[in-house]
């Protein structure tokens, strides 16, 4: 074969070579795009119970003439839910495990202290306004779950791929790294009584 039949069949596998490589960098663009959304699902159920949250204080202060105390806590425990955030650039598996403890921690303190308002105002449970709270924050931790189980579908779909050979040899030229999963909560095993709250 002569010299210049060399180079061409040298260059279209080259060539070939670079298509591949583009195709699998796209492929984890792609799916890295992918899990980034949903966190931003997973973020925007939180940040939806959260905001149901004023909801319930609000109707059982109107209900009730309970010390702020309760409120306080309550309110200081979103905030500090609200001021954790997940990021994208530097996401880890401590970094999920914060996130979901300071989550856990609202919902246990809104927990404990709605609890007692209810104790000491026991008509409030048959509140219309307080019933439609109840499905309301119900249906948000519904969306928290299925958020939550979505991502970790993302990022096991993402981490296969990123794993597969060759991908993980572009995968390794490029940077891109195994995405960690949300892990179950302690105590997760039991599935969470929202009416809890309203007891």
């Amino acid at each position: 074969m002569k010299k210049g039949g060399i180079l061409i069949v040298l260059l279209v596998l080259i060539g070939l070579l670079a298509l591949w490589g583009v195709r699998i960098y796209n492929n984890l663009v792609s799916k890295q795009e992918t899990v980034e959304q949903a966190v931003g699902d997973v973020q925007a159920a939180y940040q939806k119970r959260a905001d149901q949250i004023p909801n319930v204080a609000a109707t059982a202060k109107q209900y009730s003439d309970y010390e702020g105390e309760a409120f306080t806590k309550i309110v200081e425990a979103r905030n500090q839910a609200q001021n954790t955030a997940l990021d994208m650039s530097n996401l880890t598996e401590q970094q999920l495990a914060n996130f979901q403890k300071t989550q856990d921690e609202l919902m246990k303190t809104m927990r404990a202290n709605l609890n007692v308002i209810v104790e000491r105002y026991p008509e409030l449970k048959a509140n219309t306004l307080y019933l439609n709270l109840q499905d309301n924050i119900e249906s948000c931790e519904n969306q928290i779950a299925n958020a939550r189980k979505n991502f970790n579908e993302k990022a096991k779909d993402f981490n296969q791929y990123l794993r597969r050979f060759p991908n993980n040899i572009i995968a390794g030229m490029s940077n891109f790294e195994k995405m960690p999963y949300f892990e179950a909560s302690e105590g997760a095993e039991t599935a969470p009584d929202v009416k809890e709250l309203f007891k």
